[in-house]
């Protein structure tokens, strides 16, 4: 009997059972080399993801520095301006000179106030002229009286004109201090010892009474002006009060000043007061620090930070290349006790060196301290513990590098 269907397909074509069979053997090698490389990947994965530097966390107290924008102002800063109207006649000054209290700066047009002063004198004479006559005449009168020549009528007339006469003589002064007071405000002078700011008006200007004719600045010291938040403000009070109950501690109130150009002022500033109340919309209220400028160095206007410290107690200081964020979220790998990595968020207070500020972890919690791009949550590693002391060198090199 002869063979039916692929039985006999096969006995009648041989060369096909051998590609068959050469096809098995190769699919078999395929997938034998495949598990082989997979295992082989397998073992690599592990022995990149062996010795993966971990830092345990302790809590610390640290002294931060904090800063905050501030306007620095003169200690004195007055607008110089005219009182009286008139022509600019001279000026005394250039603008950046150093300048003494009452020193002459400008001069105006003073020829109708002198005139003014002359008619004033001349009232002044003419009422004590008057009033020299009117006593007379009450002196020369009081004898007739007592002769009983006269009726004390007339006496009493002429008293009466005395006294008109009298009070014709304060007006007389009055208008003449008034008018004399006009002719010194056509001299304008250095309220105090400062630096002339700009002139805007030259020699010939026409100026009315109220104008700005310059600036008189006194830098020797600088205040400078910050603000803070109503818990800043909170903190700093209750501090204050405890070491002032506390005979034995000093009360630190010295800050430092960074000017705009980035350094440090050379010299410190002491806190001395605050606004009366909070600004209203922000919440906020401005404190005032002292600080010297012997150098005048600092303007009035300029600019610059406050740099203050504060002490964080119960601290986590951690690495910045041991985070990452997503969507303004920062977040680290934290090792479990079955050195699997957990993805963890948290939040940091503020940035200190090379390393984040945050209360968000527990002591003795372990963070992956470098090589997170190849991680993934849920991971097994095998840990190489790091001291606190090695990654702060290693961070500290890697800036210098």
């Amino acid at each position: 009997m002869k063979p039916k269907g692929l039985k006999a397909f096969l006995l009648a074509n041989p060369s096909v059972i051998f590609q068959k069979v050469i096809y098995s053997i190769s699919l078999l090698s395929f997938i034998a080399i495949s598990a082989c490389q997979s295992g082989s990947g397998k073992n690599q994965a592990n022995i990149a993801l062996s010795n993966v530097p971990v830092l345990e966390l302790q809590p610390k107290t640290i002294e931060v520095p904090k800063t905050y924008v501030c306007d620095l102002q003169a200690v004195q800063f007055v607008e110089v301006r005219a009182k009286v109207e008139g022509f600019v006649d001279r000026i005394y000054v250039d603008e950046g000179e150093y300048v003494k209290k009452g020193q002459p700066l400008f001069k105006l047009t003073s020829n109708e106030f002198n005139e003014m002063v002359n008619s004033a004198n001349a009232k002044l004479m003419q009422a004590n002229a008057e009033a020299k006559s009117t006593s007379l005449e009450v002196e020369r009168l009081k004898i007739l009286v007592d002769k009983k020549i006269i009726s004390s009528s007339e006496l009493e007339l002429a008293k009466a004109k005395n006294a008109v006469s009298q009070s014709a003589i304060l007006e007389a002064e009055s208008m003449l201090k008034n008018a004399q007071t006009g002719l010194s405000y056509t001299t304008i002078k250095a309220p105090f010892d400062g630096i002339v700011d700009r002139i805007p008006h030259k020699t010939g200007s026409l100026v009315t009474a109220g104008d700005l004719l310059t600036n008189i600045t006194d830098i020797t010291e600088v205040f400078a002006y910050y603000k803070v938040t109503e818990n800043e403000y909170l903190k700093y009070m209750r501090d204050k009060l405890v070491a002032e109950a506390d005979t034995a501690t000093i009360i630190d109130d010295t800050v430092n000043l960074i000017l705009s150009d980035g350094e440090q002022y050379a010299f410190s500033g002491k806190l001395e007061t605050m606004e009366a109340d909070f600004e209203k919309g922000t919440g906020s209220i401005a404190f005032r620090v002292r600080f010297p400028n012997p150098d005048q160095l600092i303007k009035h206007g300029a600019s610059g930070k406050i740099q203050m410290n504060s002490t964080l107690e119960g601290m986590f200081l951690i690495p910045q290349q041991s985070t990452f964020e997503i969507q303004d979220y920062s977040y680290v790998y934290i090792l479990d006790k079955n050195n699997k990595v957990r993805v963890r968020s948290f939040v940091p207070i503020q940035r200190f060196g090379v390393y984040y500020v945050s209360d968000s972890f527990e002591p003795g919690d372990r963070i992956i301290y470098e090589g997170i791009q190849q991680l993934k949550d849920g991971m097994e590693i095998i840990p190489l513990e790091v001291t606190e002391d090695d990654a702060y060198d290693t961070l500290i090199n890697s800036l210098q590098s």
